[in-house]
């Protein structure tokens, strides 16, 4: 397996385990269009740092995600990490988000932070990696 930097080529590659996820998994209804514009809205914008896993020419995953600066510490943003249904449960998502947390600590994160679903099973994978929820914040939304 190969672990490298997401290039602006790669997100029409990746964009199908993006539908896959989504649509299939958490019942969204994602077009290919949306889709492209989501991930390429994050590959673009300032800070920006996205890893891709291939293995034989063959995409398994992506993650992205940016940079943030806060007065005490600089954060990593995940935005999304996906694993391609055939792979998932394999440890290679664990393998990945390691991979990508060492990488963003070289690069200067003091931590990383995410939204993720509150369902089990997601809860029980970032559990196992370390990850908590956040005590100092809550997500406000508003429709308008």
């Amino acid at each position: 397996m190969e672990y490298r930097v997401l290039r602006e080529d790669d997100i029409k590659r990746v964009v199908p385990l993006y539908l896959d996820y989504y649509n299939n998994r958490e019942k969204a209804e994602w077009t290919a269009e949306k889709a492209y514009a989501r991930i390429h809205q994050v590959w673009s914008c300032e800070g920006s740092f996205c890893l891709v896993l291939e293995e034989g020419g063959a995409v398994l995953g992506f993650a992205m995600g940016y940079f943030q600066q806060y007065d005490d510490c600089k954060a990593y943003d995940l935005a999304e990490v996906v694993i391609a249904s055939g792979y998932q449960n394999r440890g290679i998502g664990t393998a990945f988000l390691t991979e990508l947390e060492r990488r963003v600590k070289k690069m200067g994160a003091a931590l990383i932070q995410l939204q993720a679903v509150n369902d089990a099973g997601h809860n029980r994978f970032y559990g196992r990696l370390g990850y908590r929820d956040a005590g100092n914040l809550i997500l406000k939304t508003k429709w308008l």
